[in-house]
């Protein structure tokens, strides 16, 4: 919850000039916004490599949900993802599995693609049921649906431990997780092991070169390094492989 409708545009064009520099471009590109972003930043990324995508989605299609935003309304706009799921819904809103499994539905009934978000906290970890819980939330929230398919899904690993710490996971304990729920995608999804499996954790310009080079991690789900442009713009660049 950052930045002001008024104050994104600056932003958004001080990214794009950076980012043609950069191509042809060696990964996809997307921007997750607020609702109140996605219109005007539509026009903005409209014929560029960036796509857009919210930050949430509601788990009803319609109705008298008021205050809530539908995936069909998100899609309406232009956006071609949402993020379902993420650590801090999980945690102030109190969203379990069963609510973020009928958001996945509702982002792919609207044609969007769900990044769901999954991860343990640090009492989980040191209790040695990190991977448990991390694919416990995966099977929670794709299992028994209809449309998953490699290309219409993105999972995020969030250790929720370093998200917005300072803290991130070490590139072989990014990779150890990733490896896991490309695995558990593999069972729970027809072509699950093509589904981009992305680390979410406190990913900077300083470590994202080593953490994109592992094998299993796709890409970054970034959180506060993305309210700097050429931080971001450095992480776009760190996805350049030799």
């Amino acid at each position: 919850m950052h930045k002001l409708p008024s104050e994104a545009p600056a932003w958004t064009r001080e990214f794009l000039a950076g980012l043609a520099g950069l191509e042809p471009l060696a990964c996809d590109v997307a921007l997750m916004v607020p609702f109140t972003h996605l219109a005007g930043m539509a026009r903005l990324t409209f014929g560029t490599p960036v796509a857009l995508g919210s930050q949430d989605v509601s788990a009803h299609a319609e109705g008298a949900y008021t205050g809530e935003v539908s995936a069909a309304m998100v899609a309406d706009t232009g956006a071609a993802y949402a993020v379902v799921g993420h650590s801090e819904r999980r945690q102030y809103h109190r969203e379990g599995d069963a609510v973020v499994r009928e958001k996945v539905a509702r982002a792919l009934e609207a044609g969007l693609v769900p990044v769901l978000c999954v991860g343990e906290t640090r009492e989980q970890r040191d209790a040695g049921r990190a991977r448990e819980v991390v694919l416990a939330q995966l099977r929670g929230a794709l299992a028994g649906l209809d449309g998953v398919s490699p290309e219409r899904l993105v999972v995020a690993y969030e250790p929720v431990w370093a998200i917005g710490t300072g803290l991130t996971a070490t590139a072989a304990d990014a990779q150890e997780m990733c490896a896991g729920v490309r695995a558990e995608l593999a069972d729970l999804v027809p072509g699950g092991e093509a589904v981009r499996v992305l680390y979410g954790g406190s990913m900077k310009p300083s470590n994202a070169a080593e953490l994109l080079a592992q094998p299993d991690v796709d890409g970054g789900l970034v959180g506060g390094a993305s309210l700097s442009a050429p931080d971001l713009l450095a992480i776009v660049a760190a996805t350049r492989r030799e």
